[in-house]
C-alpha cells in the first residue's frame, strides 16, 4: 500500500516520513504550476502567433557566427 511504499522510501533516502511527505506535496504543486503556465503560454499563441517579425529573424541570424559544414 502507499503508506508501506513511503516509508520504505523515506528509510531508503534517509528522510523523515513528514520530509518525504513535504517534498511530494511540493513537486505536486510545483507540477500543477508549470502545467497552469504552458495553458497560459498556449492561450497566449493561440491568439497573437509566435511567429518571429522578419526584421527579428535577420538580425538574429546575422548575429550567429558562420560555421563550416
Amino acid at each position: 500500500d502507499v503508506y508501506t511504499s513511503a516509508e520504505s522510501l523515506a528509510e531508503r533516502l534517509g528522510v523523515s516520513r513528514s520530509k518525504l511527505y513535504a517534498r511530494a506535496v511540493d513537486a505536486y504543486v510545483q507540477q500543477h504550476q508549470n502545467a497552469q503556465i504552458t495553458v497560459a503560454f498556449n492561450r497566449v499563441y493561440t491568439a497573437e502567433g509566435s511567429r518571429l517579425d522578419k526584421r527579428f529573424a535577420a538580425l538574429q541570424e546575422a548575429s550567429l557566427p558562420k560555421e563550416v559544414w
